[in-house]
């Protein structure tokens, strides 16, 4: 939900005053952003300097105070001389204040790396435990020597109290090899800075955690779509005219999908710390491409078993247009238990996706080509024909998934779009 653009509703009515806070920069909850004048009001024509320290501490009094009574800003409060205060929501659980809450995502980092959560200080509102903080936890432990948290003997003299007289002067340490130099930030011939965008910093923080928590191993199948293509031909102006959706390839691989995952269900499941757990729906997650390759997106086609040809179609072009129109709401990218990916649709032939965490494998659909192959037919006399070939290529987490398992899983969908009749969508 990194990705979601949410909306939050003004408190009041008014003009916007001035902004404390400027796009992408991240603040702690309670943060006074902006402020709201009195209808009728000017806002000013220059962005005032920062408030002093005793603004901001009054600033966060008031914040705290509001937040603790609950009360939303009343309509005679926009017609008030004093501005209102907006302050940042949290994102993971709204204006929760209570210790004991645990976000889903410092949830699940803390199953994968069997951490008691309740060992750490949280630095969020009411002492929550965030993100930053288990990851710095984790990052603590991984780095502190054994011999510094582990205890002495309890049969050992205690050490000697060091003598007052002052200590000799340490040797010079070796010179260490010269540090590789620090980029300038000055953009040289030919360059263009540009800040990362927030979509940008969530997916490369998810892409390296994915890389480093599952072993990736990728299986490649050759499909031969003769059978969907001619389908899709009897069945797309249908859809245009009664139905008012496009008819692509992607809803046939989807449905195929969804019914061979019913009989391999370590494929639609996930780890969490030292157990296997295997989900009964098919939360299936489909790749979206946003901005000309400026972003990614997956949102979550829920309980994709219950859906046909037509359900699908529709949910992957609803799913489509709202995540390029940034109208996704948090729970529609919550929940997948499986991922396609299609850069197919801009030619590529081949691929090695990255698992979508913390699922333990993602599908990639790769271009329909006409290749020249060699068939067999019912008498077993070869020839070669021209046939639209596809490659899918499947990632998978080692850690569950077994080549034994991968490769008749993609037998059998391999069999289904190969030989699938038109009635079974």
């Amino acid at each position: 939900t990194d990705k979601v653009d949410t909306e939050v509703p003004s408190p009041a009515g008014g003009v916007l005053g001035p902004m404390l806070v400027q796009e992408g920069e991240t603040v702690e909850v309670g943060t006074t952003l902006a402020t709201i004048l009195p209808e009728g009001a000017e806002a000013p024509t220059a962005e005032p300097p920062p408030p002093a320290p005793a603004t901001q501490e009054a600033a966060a009094e008031v914040s705290a105070a509001s937040g603790a009574e609950g009360a939303s800003p009343s309509v005679e409060t926009t017609a008030a001389l004093e501005p209102e205060v907006v302050s940042a929501v949290d994102e993971e659980n709204g204006r929760g204040e209570e210790r004991a809450f645990i976000s889903p995502v410092v949830a699940r980092i803390a199953a994968e790396h069997q951490v008691d959560v309740s060992q750490i200080s949280g630095t969020g509102r009411g002492g929550r435990v965030t993100k930053k903080d288990i990851l710095d936890h984790i990052e603590g432990a991984a780095a502190t020597p054994v011999a510094e948290v582990a205890e002495a003997p309890p049969h050992l003299e205690p050490p000697p109290r060091p003598s007052a007289q002052p200590a000799p002067a340490p040797k010079p340490a070796p010179a260490a090899a010269a540090a590789p130099p620090t980029p300038t930030m000055e953009p040289g011939a030919g360059e263009r800075f540009e800040p990362m965008s927030v979509m940008r910093k969530a997916i490369a923080d998810h892409m390296i955690r994915s890389v480093q928590t599952s072993a990736h191993v990728t299986t490649i199948f050759e499909i031969d779509m003769s059978r969907v293509v001619a389908i899709r031909e009897r069945l797309k102006k249908e859809f245009a005219d009664q139905h008012g959706v496009k008819l692509t390839f992607l809803p046939f691989i989807a449905r195929a999908v969804v019914d061979t995952l019913g009989s391999w269900p370590r494929m639609n499941a996930e780890i969490r710390g030292d157990q296997i757990v295997t989900h009964g729906p098919v939360n299936l997650g489909i790749a979206v491409a946003l901005d000309d390759g400026k972003g990614l997106i997956v949102p979550v086609i829920h309980h994709a078993e219950e859906k046909n040809l037509l359900g699908i179609t529709r949910s992957i072009g609803d799913l489509a247009d709202r995540a390029r129109t940034k109208k996704l709401l948090p729970d529609d990218v919550q929940g997948g238990t499986f991922t396609i990916t299609n850069p197919g649709g801009f030619g590529a032939i081949g691929g090695t996706p990255i698992i979508n965490q913390p699922q333990v494998a993602i599908l990639d659909v790769e271009a329909i080509v006409k290749r020249p192959v060699v068939i067999t037919d019912e008498y077993g006399n070869d020839s070669i024909a021209i046939r639209p070939m596809m490659n899918l290529c499947l990632s998978y987490d080692h850690r569950l998934v077994d080549g034994a398992y991968a490769a008749p899983f993609m037998r059998d969908l391999k069999m289904s779009l190969e030989s699938r009749d038109e009635d079974a969508y």
